[in-house]
């Protein structure tokens, strides 16, 4: 089938939003994959950690490791417990455990207690996928980015994910494997998104960085690196004008889902990918990450 036509164009309706979003407020669903995904064993027995998973990339990732053979911890903030709890359900039906773990991980003792939870819960953390992240776009640029926002971007894309690295490194044994979510945003940053650029491009270079000092563990580092995906976090983040030509810039037209990001996820966690680390996995609609 024609990738540009396999779903909708321009113009998507997110509904009228406040930060973080919630996929249940959004009058065009996103996909997650809840009807296509089909697992086959590729991660049986494995306990993943995922942040952001209640919903867009993250909901798609849960479910796809659920449909592999997983167990999943999903963290997410605590105003999203109706979709954190409607990804549970994913994750149970496919006959896997589900955890959750609300809190913002903006606090790095709740960056631990996620990690604790993981090997308390389900015994242990093989897979760990740095996926949360914030963003608020300023059209102005540079001089209407408070220190508040700055502060709150960098907590929770740069700080969290290497303070649950920290915590989680000493308790994967070798064969782990770390996910970060990464963005074209490091490669064609925005000014509107001066912040959040900034921290993905970061992102990129420390997915470089561990997996470097990981490999004598036998530990595996990598990133997928989205372009314009449809999530709760676009209608809740970005102007009217935005979201209604959101994805309409890519060379294929349209918007990603986030069920088309899922099974990155998963090669990077399983052993299809064992001879793959320091890698950034570009899924664009064509937008170059180079």
């Amino acid at each position: 089938m024609d990738p540009r036509d396999l779903y909708p164009k321009p113009e998507l309706d997110g509904g009228d939003q406040q930060p973080p979003g919630l996929t249940t407020a959004m009058p065009d669903r996103p996909d997650h994959g809840e009807q296509t995904y089909r697992g086959s064993g590729r991660l049986t027995g494995r306990k993943a950690v995922i942040t952001g998973g209640d919903s867009g990339i993250g909901r798609a990732v849960a479910i796809a490791f659920a449909r592999e053979g997983a167990d999943v911890l999903i963290s997410y903030l605590p105003e999203e417990q109706s979709d954190a709890a409607d990804t549970a359900q994913w994750i149970e039906k496919a006959g896997r455990k589900a955890v959750l773990a609300p809190g913002d991980i903006r606090d790095e003792a709740h960056c631990r207690a996620i990690i604790d939870k993981a090997r308390t819960e389900l015994g242990g953390v093989d897979i760990l996928v740095n996926n949360a992240a914030y963003q608020m776009a300023q059209p102005g640029g540079i001089t209407e980015i408070t220190d508040e926002q700055f502060d709150r971007v960098m907590k929770t894309n740069l700080y969290a994910m290497f303070w649950l690295c920290r915590a989680a490194v000493p308790h994967m044994p070798a064969g782990a494997t770390i996910i970060n979510t990464a963005s074209v945003q490091a490669y064609l940053s925005s000014s509107a998104l001066l912040d959040y650029a900034t921290t993905k491009g970061g992102i990129v270079a420390f997915t470089k960085a561990l997996a470097q000092d990981m490999a004598e563990k036998g530990i595996r580092v990598n990133a997928v690196a989205p372009g314009p995906i449809w999530t709760p976090l676009i209608p809740a983040t970005m102007t009217e004008e935005k979201v209604k030509s959101f994805g309409g810039d890519t060379p294929l037209g349209r918007a990603g889902q986030p069920a088309e990001l899922a099974s990155a996820y998963v090669y990077f966690a399983c052993q299809d990918s064992s001879y793959t680390t320091g890698e950034v996995l570009g899924i664009t609609g064509g937008k170059p990450v180079s």
